[in-house]
């Protein structure tokens, strides 16, 4: 099972879709490393860098409704394993999105709108962190002058993939 938490990137925006994830150009690539130099570059985002403090620390990313939209991918949730983030928490995620951050063995948490709205004004205090207790199923934020815990839920299926790592993982432990 791969590790979930630590420093948060809020990405303050609805409907980023997999190519701003990562851009269709570089779906050649034949290896997963290949695609983390090149998360979020064609993001547009009002203050947000591609090359910000965030990248080599974020291990949670928190955004708003319909993250990953668009092309079903498998290569947008790589290029956000490959730098370290492995549980986005939205809104809502595409449907395929979705799926495809589960069968890769990471988390795709989604809360209800005034929760998300909570959590970007905890941004507003600094640098936040998130712990992931899968077991109590429940995201502990904390910032420098407080914390906050939020639970969610996830199928039994999907909670399986996470627990064995991935689809093929979990697959080879049973067929």
């Amino acid at each position: 099972m791969k590790t979930f938490g630590g420093p948060v990137l809020f990405l303050d925006r609805s409907d980023i879709n997999t190519d701003e994830i990562i851009p269709a150009k570089y779906l050649t690539e034949m290896d997963k490393e290949a695609l983390g130099p090149h998360l979020l570059e064609d993001l547009k985002l009002e203050g947000f860098s591609v090359n910000g403090s965030w990248r080599g620390s974020a291990r949670v990313a928190v955004t708003r409704a319909n993250f990953g939209c668009g092309s079903s991918r498998e290569h947008a949730p790589w290029a956000l394993e490959v730098n370290g983030i492995t549980c986005v928490v939205a809104e809502s995620c595409a449907r395929i999105f979705r799926q495809n951050m589960f069968n890769g063995g990471m988390l795709a948490i989604e809360l209800g709108k005034a929760t998300i709205e909570e959590l970007f004004s905890i941004a507003k205090n600094g640098t936040v962190e998130c712990l992931v207790d899968l077991d109590a199923k429940k995201l502990d934020f904390s910032w420098k002058d407080g914390s906050e815990n939020f639970p969610f839920s996830l199928t039994q299926f999907d909670e399986a993939l996470v627990r064995a790592g991935g689809w093929v993982e979990f697959a080879d432990a049973r067929y």
